[in-house]
């Protein structure tokens, strides 16, 4: 009898390098699936565990940016929103800027902010960053619901509020904007393993972008008032997402059906080249960070 053989095949799993530059692996992640909800556990009581305002902190940064938003670009610099009250207009893009913008910097640090675990057992990389953007799904539905509170508030103080037929593909939307948001981090995460410089531009980095991703001002004005600039935003897929999300949730602007299918090839390119160098970066990160 082979004794040695017997042994092997008693093994549940079996861990070897990865000799595949991709591999996403999903079934190795659903085995792993117990450890994926306590990551997301702790990422959601950890980060305001010792606050005194607590989960109110998901409501109060939005509101107090919508305010802002209004008075500085719809009050002072005039911009018009149509029907659309403009703390409704705002509020619904910051919103969908929030979680995008959560998603990315929550998973950017991945490999620095989990060095201590991945040096000392092995679980699949992957769900951590996936934990990020699921967890960051609680927040948004937070921030959702004060949003709904407030166009319930206008609807029945008359303004003239409808929603868009196809509001049922909101949560695709969400989810391409989660999609994105992981490409990215995964992309930047492995960057700063090398190059820390690139966790000090993120924050300016993302300042920059929300202007240029139609959160405070439509699409269409931007094309009229800055036409040599307007490629700008043409051609961030970001815009494309924002604007569809008010045009579902407020039905004003508009769909542009070459633009979201050009932000879709992005959005998944951009999340299959994140994962093709996260996946790379795993193999020798620990020696770097």
């Amino acid at each position: 009898m082979n004794t040695r053989n017997t042994i092997n095949n008693d093994w549940l799993f079996e861990i070897t390098p990865k000799n595949r530059f991709f591999s996403l692996n999903l079934n190795e992640v659903w085995q792993y699936r117990d450890l994926l909800l306590l990551f997301v556990k702790r990422d959601i009581v950890t980060v305001y565990k010792q606050t005194v305002l607590g989960p109110l902190w998901y409501l109060i940064q939005p509101l107090f940016t919508s305010i802002t938003f209004t008075i500085i670009f719809n009050t002072v610099a005039g911009i018009d929103t149509g029907t659309v009250p403009p703390f409704l207009f705002n509020l619904a893009g910051i919103m969908v800027w929030n979680y995008f913008t959560s998603c990315l910097t929550g998973t950017s640090d991945t490999f620095k902010a989990n060095a201590a675990i991945f040096g000392k057992v092995y679980f699949p990389r992957i769900i951590t960053p996936l934990s990020v953007v699921i967890s960051n799904l609680i927040k948004f539905g937070i921030q959702f619901f004060i949003f709904v509170v407030f166009y319930i508030f206008y609807y029945i103080n008359g303004v003239s509020l409808s929603l868009n037929s196809s509001f049922l593909f909101f949560p695709v939307l969400i989810m391409l904007m989660g999609i994105l948001g992981l490409g990215l981090g995964m992309l930047i995460s492995s960057m700063v393993t090398k190059y820390r410089d690139f966790s000090y531009l993120l924050g300016f980095g993302i300042q920059l972008l929300m202007y240029l991703s139609a959160v405070m001002y439509p699409m269409e004005l931007i094309k009229q008032k800055l036409p040599a600039y307007g490629w700008l935003v043409e051609y961030n897929p970001l815009a494309y997402l924002i604007e569809t999300a008010r045009f579902m949730l407020l039905n004003v602007g508009q769909i542009s059906v070459l633009g979201l299918c050009y932000t879709f090839c992005v959005t998944m390119s951009v999340f299959f080249i994140g994962l093709l160098i996260f996946n790379k970066t795993e193999k020798s990160f620990i020696d770097t960070v």
